[in-house]
């Protein structure tokens, strides 16, 4: 993961925005591993084309199942997150997400989360404490297949997360981003 060359701003929830699933799942399996709380850790991309590969994800008892593309990285995500979901979401297309930010997102295609024009996704992350630029940057990040992994926790828990990620080399692969 390579810093910006931006200030980090403590209270942005969102640790990195990772260009492949190998780093993101990278990240998240790093911060497993430090002994991060795994309940306050969410994830939300697409990264795969559907027209390549057929895709798809299902429940199965207390697991749940992904198959096709990149289908062996959500498995093993959401082995780890909770609250795995799906979506199709205008503007956007496919995602999938784990973790609290699922209930944001539920939150704001309820309709509970109106925050002026903002698609659902950008509703959902400004209700989690982003500015509105900060949400349609991310929302673009998205769009572009990369990956979120966000913290929901108190500002040191945030700072505390940064500090384990920096302390993991992601592969040689790695073209990511901490914000």
């Amino acid at each position: 993961m390579t810093p910006t060359d931006k200030p980090v701003d403590d209270t942005d929830p969102v640790l990195g925005v990772y260009d492949n699933h190998a780093d993101a799942e990278a990240a998240v399996k790093a911060l497993s591993e430090a002994g991060f709380d795994m309940k306050k850790l969410s994830i939300i991309g697409k990264g795969y084309h559907s027209e390549e590969h057929p895709m798809g994800f299902y429940s199965l008892g207390d697991r749940v199942k992904a198959w096709g593309g990149i289908g062996g990285f959500w498995g093993a995500v959401w082995g780890l997150l909770a609250a795995p979901a799906v979506f199709v979401l205008p503007r956007v297309g496919l995602i999938a997400v784990a973790g609290p930010v699922v209930l944001a997102l539920l939150g704001a295609l309820e309709g509970a989360a109106v925050v002026g024009g903002l698609s659902a996704l950008c509703a959902a992350l400004v209700s989690l404490g982003l500015s509105k630029e900060k949400a349609i940057r991310y929302e673009l990040d998205i769009k572009a297949d990369r990956f979120l992994v966000l913290v929901h926790g108190t500002p040191a828990e945030v700072a505390w997360a940064r500090v384990a990620l920096a302390a993991v080399p992601l592969p040689a692969s790695a073209a990511s981003t901490a914000v």
